[in-house]
């Protein structure tokens, strides 16, 4: 049943954030900036016993705005996101305030930036979104299939080495495959670092799986049915769309 719901609210959800994704500007913007607000009501909550603040509410407003500033000027956008993580840790006297704006918010304007990328922004995100998907299912599926020595269960005492490498196989051929149909010569270098994605990807999870350990909660909410809430849902995609995003602007400037 569990499985059933999970699979029914993804079917839901992934119809609108590919429209919103082959639209891009203000629609993909406004689709970031309600994922970053709804991540940052979910901080505030799980940080706070299940109370919700004022401050929260200006938290949220502030990064959905930064996303839509983010079409505008990414500088913009960045220094919202910067100043939003460092006023509201300062008028909450709180750090982990402070550390959730720069979770929700970073990794939500870097994608903006990176769909909005003049070349190839729209394929590069869709498919960063399906390499991620990939490596969700992949590891799921080899690790309830394989199974064996747990990745690291202090954390999450579900993850296996199995469903790693599985992850960071699946990751690899979709990659390499999604390089050979946009006539992408390395193939040799593309599917290594989606491999390496998986990595990544896997991080992000187990990074949100040691917060809500912190705080002593099993799910950051429960907006999403059979998947909990938003930072459950898009915990590995922030960790990997964030370095994707890095790995482009570095790109540039070399």
């Amino acid at each position: 049943m569990a499985l059933k719901t999970r699979a029914f609210s993804a079917l839901v959800l992934i119809p609108p954030v590919l429209a919103a994704v082959w639209v891009g500007g203000w629609a993909f913007a406004g689709l970031a900036g309600l994922v970053a607000a709804l991540m940052a009501w979910e901080w505030v909550r799980m940080t706070n016993q299940g109370q919700f603040t004022v401050l929260g509410g200006v938290i949220a407003a502030g990064l959905a705005l930064a996303c839509f500033a983010t079409v505008i000027n990414p500088l913009v956008g960045l220094a919202l996101v910067l100043l939003i993580a460092v006023v509201s840790g300062l008028v909450s006297g709180r750090a982990w305030i402070g550390w959730g704006a720069l979770y929700a918010g970073l990794p939500a304007v870097a994608i903006v930036w990176l769909r909005g990328a003049e070349d190839h922004g729209r394929d590069l995100l869709a498919a960063l979104l399906v390499v991620v998907w990939v490596i969700d299912i992949a590891a799921y599926a080899s690790g309830r299939l394989i199974g064996g020595p747990l990745l690291a269960p202090a954390i999450s005492p579900k993850k296996t080495w199995a469903g790693l490498i599985g992850g960071m196989a699946g990751a690899a051929l979709v990659g390499g495959g999604l390089a050979y149909s946009y006539g992408l010569s390395q193939l040799t270098v593309i599917a290594p670092l989606c491999a390496l994605l998986a990595v990544v990807e896997q991080g992000g999870d187990f990074l949100e799986s040691w917060i809500k350990r912190r705080w002593g909660v099993k799910d950051s909410s429960n907006l999403i049915p059979g998947h909990g809430g938003v930072m459950d849902r898009v915990d590995g995609l922030l960790a990997a769309g964030l370095v994707v995003a890095l790995g482009k602007l570095i790109g540039e400037w070399i």
